[in-house]
């Protein structure tokens, strides 16, 4: 019995590690790709360490590539996303979950309906409306665009992060003299700071990489985003690879610091909504 719980427990082990090299090998090959010459990249095998690191494509990715400029664009639209997004998302949690609404789960059913809505859908009216108001090739227009597909999850998880609070907080409040809104700010958002921190991570992840709708609504080429703007290093002629690694490590640079500084509280964040 000893013997066959010891092989059942390297196999899962042995399989684990299996499991991290598949993981590992596309970041290992970028890395190694992004330091090498082009003609080394096509000469050698795809994981072999090159003779001489090339710290030269990082230089030519941030100024051929224009992937500062790129990543520049990205930020503002994150920086008017997120912060709009998460604010809009836990007015509408805390009212759903700690206000006394009619019909309140039924309109939270309907919210969530709007995850179901494939993106695709979206875009030929989102076009004629953006367009209609001017804000069509501009971040703002793309901001938008985002918040709205966005705020459906986000409720979602700030309901059930607001849910899982004590109603003993809401009576002493008020007990106090609080008011619903200073009930929000002063009692309930600290307690929910996993949730808010969740939706961070995610939300500015979803800026950062999407492409659909910020390849469409933003054609102005000063105004691409990162996911736009990698797509320039695909040329008519062939595609210089070690510059395109490089320029992906570039723009990998700020999702990790924002993963880096919120990721303890992500898992808290997101058992919440799910209880909720």
């Amino acid at each position: 019995m000893t013997i066959k719980k010891g092989l059942s427990k390297a196999a899962f082990y042995v399989f684990l590690i299996i499991l991290c090299i598949l993981w590992l090998s596309p970041m290992v090959f970028v890395v190694l790709t992004s330091i090498k010459t082009n003609a080394e990249f096509y000469d050698n095998t795809l994981l072999t360490f090159p003779e001489k690191i090339n710290w030269e494509n990082f230089t030519r990715a941030a100024s051929r590539g224009k992937v500062f400029q790129y990543m520049l664009n990205s930020m503002k639209v994150a920086l008017m996303t997120v912060p709009l997004g998460i604010l809009i998302e836990s007015l509408a949690g805390f009212a759903l979950a700690r206000l006394k609404i009619r019909h309140s789960n039924g309109l939270f059913a309907f919210i969530l309906f709007g995850m179901m809505i494939p993106m695709q859908c979206l875009l030929i009216p989102l076009n004629i409306g953006l367009t209609k108001i001017g804000l069509i090739n501009t971040h703002i227009g793309l901001s938008i665009a985002y918040i709205g597909i966005q705020i459906p999850f986000g409720i979602m998880v700030m309901r059930g992060a607001f849910k899982g609070i004590p109603y003993e907080l809401d009576e002493a409040g008020r007990l106090d003299g609080c008011t619903n809104f200073q009930l929000f700010a002063r009692v309930h958002i600290p307690c929910v700071k996993a949730a808010i921190s969740t939706l961070i991570i995610l939300q500015f992840l979803q800026c950062w990489n999407e492409l659909l709708f910020s390849s469409l609504f933003v054609t102005r080429s000063s105004s691409r985003t990162v996911p736009v703007g990698l797509l320039t290093f695909f040329g008519e002629q062939g595609t210089e690879y070690p510059l395109l690694c490089a320029a992906v490590l570039e723009v990998v640079i700020p999702v990790l610091v924002i993963y880096l500084i919120f990721q303890r509280y992500f898992v808290e964040g997101m058992s919440g909504a799910v209880k909720g």
